[in-house]
């Protein structure tokens, strides 16, 4: 705006004294009126400028659009939330209807939406700002190589009793469990630290995506904690799990628009992500005798180690995979491979060893994942070992009975720790992993667990379906189930390497 060109003496004072004195000139008459004409003029342009002038103007459109640029190029999930923010506004500002006293309907208007667009957007930049806190680890640091360390203020990262879909086979302190330091360990990589959990954030970069774990028991387990990790942030009402088959998924349900406007609540706001949390029961990867969801205690399991497609449809267009297999393999030596299909009703099998068989199924996934996954939109990775603690004496406890009445980590080991894992199946897996044209993310959970003989569910769990009698429980040696884990729990740090690996994505 150019500042105001009245001159209020020569308006009131010279052309005045001007027009009634009798001995001025022609000339200064003429010259005066025509900077009175002049005058007038510009004062009428003034005015005009300030009528037209918005006193809450935004920056120009260039100015705007060089800033939106810069923002996108250095905050990938900001942008995203600002999208979402900015059609949000557009939507507010065409239904308002605030009532201000202004010469013109065209500049009421234009108040209008500069007074309301910044209520809006003041509270969900606060969302931006922590989604903006967390700072990541970098690219070339090992996450898996560390130690565990006590940490009572961060953990656990959500409380047993708040979250309504944990299972009875995981929920160790309902079950009776006294102890619960089990929950309070955080892991902490050597040369680097793991990024602060923040479920919005996770939540952000599973808008209108799928994140789908699959395998056994173990997969179902580190499943069940992400869906705790993140469905705190979602309200009552916004939330589901439905089963289905071998496919269970957990929903955050997709907010109005409207109910998203009307509501001052933050978290309605930002509910609105349409993601899922899903997991896919095939315990050895490739069909087998074991695939029913719920009637698969086989002791004779067979497996048909070059077929994977039945499985394979389930998991096509899926952003994120999470795949494991192992604690199935690891009741016999030797594994049993069917002869022809059981779809033909086949029997006959054939026995393999066990490292040989392993190497059949994943070379049969990693063929899957190469021809089936298109790379620029899937994550892939796949998950090692989860260890067992059977023998105390591998912990140098002599008194113990497996898991049973373990407090505390295995802690300031200055010998290789062995618990009786698979390491060939290890070796197997890495190598797989590595050598696929697909980039998987091998997620090296096996060491860092093999500590953790303090987090099994052991006698505070269900058998069969059913809670452990007192007279079970009195008999750790035969119904302590020192496979799978309590929630809150070890599954988490499993699902923090997840976090961290999906946050850092650019897109």
């Amino acid at each position: 705006m150019q500042p105001s060109r009245r001159k209020t003496p020569l308006f009131s004072g010279e052309s005045f004294s001007m027009k009634h004195r009798k001995n001025n000139n022609l000339s200064i008459f003429v010259v005066g009126f025509s900077i009175f004409l002049f005058g007038v003029f510009m004062y009428n342009e003034d005015v005009k400028s300030i009528a037209e002038f918005p006193f809450s103007s935004r920056p120009s459109k260039p100015q705007e659009q060089q800033q939106q640029s810069i923002e996108r190029s250095t905050n990938p999930v900001q942008e995203t939330i600002k999208n979402v923010q900015e059609s949000t506004s557009t939507v507010l500002m065409s239904s308002t209807t605030t009532s201000l006293e202004q010469p013109h309907q065209v500049q009421e208007e234009e108040e209008q939406q500069k007074i309301e667009l910044p209520q809006v957007v003041e509270v969900e930049e606060e969302e931006v700002e922590d989604i903006e806190e967390v700072e990541l680890p970098p690219e070339e640091c090992d996450l898996f190589t560390g130690e565990w360390v006590f940490d009572k203020k961060t953990h656990p990262l959500y409380k047993e009793d708040q979250c309504e879909f944990l299972t009875a086979q995981v929920t160790c302190m309902r079950n009776g469990r006294q102890d619960s330091m089990y929950q309070n360990w955080r892991w902490q990589p050597r040369d680097c630290s793991l990024p602060k959990f923040k479920a919005r954030l996770l939540l952000e970069k599973l808008r209108n995506k799928r994140l789908m774990f699959v395998g056994d028991s173990l997969n179902r387990n580190q499943w069940e904690s992400m869906v705790c990790l993140v469905q705190s942030v979602i309200p009552p009402g916004r939330k589901s799990l439905n089963k289905s088959g071998s496919l269970s998924v957990f929903r955050v349900e997709v907010l109005s628009l409207s109910l998203s406007l009307e509501s001052k609540n933050t978290d309605a706001k930002f509910c609105d992500y349409n993601a899922t949390v899903e997991f896919y029961w095939a315990p050895f990867l490739v069909q087998s005798n074991s695939d029913d969801p719920t009637m698969h205690s086989i002791l004779n399991r067979i497996i048909m180690p070059e077929s994977i497609n039945k499985h394979g449809e389930n998991w096509k267009g899926v952003d994120y995979l999470v795949f494991n297999t192992y604690i199935w393999w690891m009741n016999t030596f030797k594994m049993k491979i069917l002869r022809g299909s059981f779809d033909e009703g086949s029997t006959e099998y054939d026995e393999i060893e066990r490292p040989v068989a392993y190497g059949r199924v994943l070379k049969t996934w990693s063929k899957w994942v190469e021809k089936n996954v298109d790379p620029n939109r899937t994550t892939v990775f796949f998950s090692s070992m989860s260890p067992l603690h059977i023998k105390s004496l591998d912990w140098d406890n002599p008194d113990g009975i497996k898991c049973a009445l373990e407090t505390t980590p295995i802690l300031n080991r200055t010998t290789p720790l062995e618990v009786g894992t698979d390491m060939r199946l290890f070796v197997v897996a890495a190598n797989v992993t590595r050598s696929m044209k697909f980039p998987v993310h091998f997620i090296n959970i096996t060491a860092l667990s093999e500590y953790r003989k303090d987090a099994h569910t052991s006698v505070y769990t269900i058998r069969q379906g059913k809670m452990l009698t007192p007279e079970q429980k009195a008999d750790p040696a035969t119904y302590a189930d020192c496979i799978h884990w309590c929630l809150p729990g070890l599954p988490d740090t499993w699902n923090e390497f997840l976090y961290a690996r999906i946050i850092s994505r650019s897109t």
